[in-house]
């Protein structure tokens, strides 16, 4: 067997055309309905919330699995209100919210008796009163217990009527909490997130001098907040797209109403919304996604960790979007010159800027074209070199084994893996291992 055939072995697979087994056709109505049943195990519930609490809380531990899963917690309680008692029941997962808020605003309002849900008299409230001729006429409301919740009883700023049980889920999974109430077929999304996360710190690759020193976190939130607070304007549209059947990542779609093309938002919006996809857990996932298939090496879509960038890029009529969990946002659509700039050209002369624009731009030709031009030249075009330069190449070269295309080729591939290296091993070796391999590499090629 030749050494190019083991090659092509290691490195590629031929499938086989005849097999020891075969595939059975699906000719009954039964099979196609029991594979669409495993299908739809994987895509969001749909199933409205009903009206015994009963049914709620078995349906609740069952998706949840509540007997195994040691974080699913289901505290149930009885409510007061007007008198009344109804049963109900919270559902959070632990770790994920503020112990402390749910015990205040939530438990305490609901369960203790006081005089705003310990009246005893009839259920309807007054709404005006006016007296005529020795008659009184009132104008009453009558008693509505999701109101009278909402309204009255929970001190929450945040807080949802839901029908349905996959936006109590999605509402659960990210840190808020859900309030059931028997004989109402509607659930409450209390938000009351605790979950620890990262401060917002200093950029760790894009870094400048004169300007801010703030960097995105993985807190979609957060990251939203901060380009509230740079662009400073209510034109500010943010909108928010769950994308994979399982993960259903939260991702925001950020641009300026009225200075971003509308076509822009339409198709990013589209191509987000028409993802068939189980999860995505990253921003460049998601960037290999939604980019055009092209022949170019050339990224369409540029990603930073800076809000003042991703600001910027906002008032050029750009759009942003960020992906829960991805310290990163993606600029759409990204030019070639966009590579060429830095958040730094803002803080400095308008000349200087330039200048440094120019060195970046022939920096970029000279990395991208002189491995060819060394090959041209020294191989098929060695009168361009002068003749003592020539000499000093050819005794070098003379104790090589090596065409200059191989040693080329070696030459490129080592440097990535000494890049490879100095990034995927522990940081205290990483940086030794960098200056180690090149001067390895300078003295072998020197």
């Amino acid at each position: 067997m030749s050494f190019k055939n083991i090659l092509q072995n290691l490195i590629s697979y031929t499938p086989e055309s005849d097999y020891d087994f075969s595939l059975l056709q699906k000719n009954t109505e039964n099979e196609s309905t029991n594979d669409s049943i495993v299908e739809s195990d994987f895509k969001p519930n749909t199933t409205k919330i009903f009206n015994s609490m009963q049914v709620n809380l078995e349906y609740v531990k069952t998706k949840y699995n509540s007997l195994i899963n040691s974080d699913i917690i289901i505290r149930e309680f009885t409510l007061n209100a007007r008198g009344k008692q109804y049963g109900a029941f919270l559902v959070y997962i632990d770790g994920m919210v503020d112990s402390a808020m749910m015990n205040d605003f939530i438990l305490k309002p609901l369960m203790l008796k006081n005089k705003s849900n310990s009246y005893e008299g009839n259920q309807t409230r007054i709404i005006s009163e006016a007296v005529s001729n020795n008659v009184t006429v009132r104008k009453v409301k009558k008693f509505d217990l999701v109101e009278y919740i909402k309204t009255c009883l929970i001190p929450q700023n945040s807080i949802k009527e839901v029908s349905d049980f996959s936006d109590i889920f999605s509402g659960i999974n990210s840190g808020n909490c859900a309030l059931f109430i028997d004989t109402i077929p509607i659930a409450f999304d209390i938000e009351v997130k605790g979950f620890n996360s990262r401060n917002v710190e200093k950029p760790e690759n894009e870094i400048v001098i004169n300007g801010p020193h703030e960097a995105f976190v993985e807190n979609l939130r957060t990251n939203t907040s901060l380009l509230r607070r740079i662009t400073n304007n209510e034109k500010l549209t943010i909108e928010n797209i769950e994308i994979g059947n399982i993960t259903r990542t939260k991702c925001a779609v950020c641009y300026i109403k009225d200075l971003t093309n509308t076509d822009l938002i339409a198709e990013v919006i589209y191509r987000l919304n028409n993802l068939d996809v189980d999860s995505i857990l990253s921003a460049g996932q998601l960037e290999q996604l939604i980019s055009d298939k092209s022949d170019s090496t050339l990224p369409q879509i540029l990603s930073t960790e800076r809000p003042d960038k991703a600001v910027s890029y906002l008032l050029e009529g750009r759009v942003i979007i960020i992906v829960n969990g991805t310290p990163f946002a993606l600029i759409i659509p990204a030019i070639a010159l966009d590579f060429l700039k830095s958040p730094d050209d803002r803080n400095f002369n308008p000349v200087l800027s330039n200048f440094i624009k120019t060195i970046r731009f022939l920096a970029a030709c000279i990395t991208l074209l002189l491995p060819g031009l060394y090959i041209a030249i020294t191989s098929f075009h060695q009168e361009f070199i002068p003749t003592e330069l020539l000499f000093s190449m050819l005794a070098s070269r003379a104790n090589v084994p090596f065409p200059i295309f191989f040693e080329i080729l070696l030459m490129e591939i080592s440097f990535e893996l000494i890049r490879e290296a100095g990034l995927r091993v522990p940081s205290p070796i990483g940086p030794t291992i960098g200056i180690v391999g090149r001067n390895s590499f300078r003295s072998s090629s020197g």
